[in-house]
């Protein structure tokens, strides 16, 4: 819940001063964050394409729900494969390590190897992005607050909800965010 610059791992959950944004009620796992800036992807936002339409060699390979994932507004045309290796120790080829046994899997990686090598994979089109000093000043604007994540925050199987979910389970004050509604009357 502080200001200071997330890690790889940490999940950044949207506060109220993002309503009405691509951010509203998004929970984004940071992949990266350094003095050059941050980038992470949103975990609960489902893409209005299909898997199937862009990359359907990959749709028995992802986690359920076997769907695209929105993953922001930076290079939506893109694609970003978020994966959980099978085996702590390995780092199979085309895929980097960002935390705990989770980093990123390029999607040119041939399916054999894929297969049996991965617990978990998920698929994002596109990534949000912060220049340098961006992310630290909505941090202290409180835009977003940053939480520990969990694995199955990454890769649970009912992604739609978790904004509420995330907040529930922090400590303090910052649980009671997870009741907030865009009508002032009711908070």
């Amino acid at each position: 819940m502080s200001a200071a610059r997330p890690r790889p791992g940490d999940l950044l959950v949207a506060g109220p001063g993002l309503s009405g944004s691509i951010f509203d009620h998004s929970v984004v796992l940071v992949l990266d964050a350094d003095e050059d800036g941050a980038l992470g992807v949103i975990l609960n936002q489902l893409s209005e394409l299909s898997l199937s339409s862009v990359l359907p060699d990959w749709v028995e390979r992802v986690s359920e729900p076997k769907v695209l994932f929105s993953g922001g507004p930076v290079s939506p045309n893109g694609a970003i494969c978020v994966a959980a290796v099978a085996d702590p120790s390995e780092e199979p080829p085309g895929w980097r390590r960002l935390f705990d046994n989770v980093g990123l899997l390029h999607l040119d990686t041939p399916l054999e190897i894929v297969a049996g090598a991965y617990d978990d994979l998920r698929i994002f089109a596109g990534y949000a992005g912060w220049e340098p000093g961006q992310l630290e000043a909505e941090l202290a604007d409180t835009r977003w607050y940053v939480v520990p994540y969990r694995y199955d925050d990454v890769f649970g199987s009912d992604p739609v909800p978790m904004w509420r979910r995330v907040l529930r389970r922090q400590p303090g004050r910052l649980a009671w965010l997870s009741t907030w509604s865009e009508r002032p009357e009711l908070n």
